[in-house]
């Protein structure tokens, strides 16, 4: 933490409880992160960055999981993660309330179906899992802007350009 402070991230209160155990700082931009003390339960075997947190929906967290195939690994009071089943960080959902989208989201995805892959039917079975297609104005492009049932966007790669 006193790294983070010395390059000039600066203590936020976001309404969290002394018992939570964690401490949360914004970096000079002004974008939040939580500093965890070692023994987090929640952030075993995660490594250094231990999760991504997101605003969002209970929903979105369970699209996320479908959508990537990474196991939901909690469920708790509308919030939601998942992990790869590789390991690494978690992406998490923070739960309600859900802050209306304003301008372009700071985290998008990027999906890239495999080589051999059909961009396609990808963008299929994302639309039957929630999403929206998207035109957003990028004209004749080899991806497909789509958004989560958040509204998040997120584009699907062509094949060969992953």
């Amino acid at each position: 933490m006193a790294t983070a402070l010395e390059l000039g991230a600066r203590h936020i209160d976001v309404g969290q409880r002394p018992e939570e155990g964690h401490v949360v700082l914004a970096d000079p931009e002004g974008n939040e992160f939580c500093v965890i003390e070692p023994g987090n339960n929640f952030l075993a075997d995660c490594g250094f960055i231990g999760a991504l947190s997101s605003d969002g929906s209970q929903e979105v967290g369970y699209f996320w999981s479908e959508a990537l195939g990474w196991p939901l690994v909690w469920d708790q009071d509308q919030e939601t993660a998942i992990r790869s089943p590789h390991g690494g960080p978690k992406i998490t959902w923070g739960g309600p309330p859900v802050n209306a989208k304003s301008g372009k989201n700071r985290l998008h995805f990027d999906l890239a179906p495999s080589v051999d892959g059909d961009q396609q039917a990808e963008v299929d079975r994302l639309v039957t899992l929630g999403a929206t297609r998207l035109d957003i104005g990028q004209g004749d492009v080899g991806w497909v802007a789509m958004a989560d049932p958040d509204g998040n966007e997120f584009c699907v790669l062509a094949p060969d350009s992953a």
